[in-house]
């Protein structure tokens, strides 16, 4: 018989901002291997873009306005995924936004508490819910289900003129790594994904910056940005029963940048 771990069919996967970049990146993949989806973003003119894309792969695809900072609406929807999907097997906490200041000193309470609201609350309530979720159905006798935080090598390195943002991912190791322990017993698995630098939307304007170009990309070992299709096989690697016993792991996606 074949080897199929990562035959991903039947199993649905929720992805929060994943309607482009890293998210769309994981959905594809996983959409590819079989996988339902479910996609959460916060426009819906790209939710529906990026549901038309995944559905071409013949996999059911559910998009839906989602703000993950609103506790709520998080709740609502997680409901509705369920409802309308049957199940969500894998859960990606991907949605995040950037907001640097010109210097520490200069970071408003504004931009701290935005940052914040989105790339750790955000986690938090997406995780909660699909943690209420996974557990219900291990009571059940259906345990199983694999929560996956996208943090950043911004968590792990000095983050200059972005405190609140290293902030927020340092805190998404540490709750996936909570999460992973107490959840382990309802077969559920918790890990992190750190990026590096990965060319999307959110990092726009250090693509075009002559000096970044010069002075950081040099130093990535594989000498290019990171792309999207970079994390497809992390995330089907992460949802499907290859990783069955692999939680509370840090996954690093930055071609080397780290170590060198």
């Amino acid at each position: 018989m074949a080897y199929s771990p990562f035959n991903l069919s039947g199993k649905v996967a929720l992805v929060t901002g994943g309607n482009g970049g890293i998210g769309l990146g994981m959905a594809d993949a996983m959409a590819r291997a079989g996988a339902d989806i479910v996609i959460w973003g916060t426009n819906d003119e790209k939710n529906r873009t990026a549901a038309t894309s995944l559905g071409q792969h013949g996999v059911r695809v559910h998009g839906a306005k989602v703000d993950v900072a609103n506790e709520a609406a998080v709740a609502e929807a997680m409901q509705d995924a369920v409802a309308k999907m049957g199940r969500v097997d894998a859960v990606f906490a991907n949605a995040g936004i950037g907001w640097p200041a010109r210097s520490f000193l200069e970071m408003t309470t504004e931009q701290y508490r935005k940052v914040l609201s989105v790339n750790l609350d955000g986690v938090f309530f997406t995780m909660r819910e699909a943690a209420r979720h996974m557990r219900e159905r291990a009571s059940k006798g259906d345990p199983g289900g694999s929560l996956v935080g996208i943090a950043s090598v911004a968590a792990i390195e000095g983050a200059a003129r972005n405190e609140h943002y290293a902030a927020t991912k340092g805190g998404v190791i540490s709750m996936m790594k909570s999460i992973a322990v107490e959840f382990a017993r309802d077969g559920v698995r918790g890990n992190i994904i750190l990026p590096g630098w990965i060319a999307t939307d959110m990092t726009a304007g250090a693509q075009a910056s002559p000096a970044f170009a010069e002075k950081v990309i040099p130093r990535v070992p594989m000498r290019r940005w990171g792309e999207p299709a970079d994390f497809g096989g992390i995330a089907v690697y992460l949802a499907s029963n290859a990783s069955a016993f692999h939680t509370g792991d840090t996954f690093v996606i930055d071609g080397g940048y780290c170590i060198f």
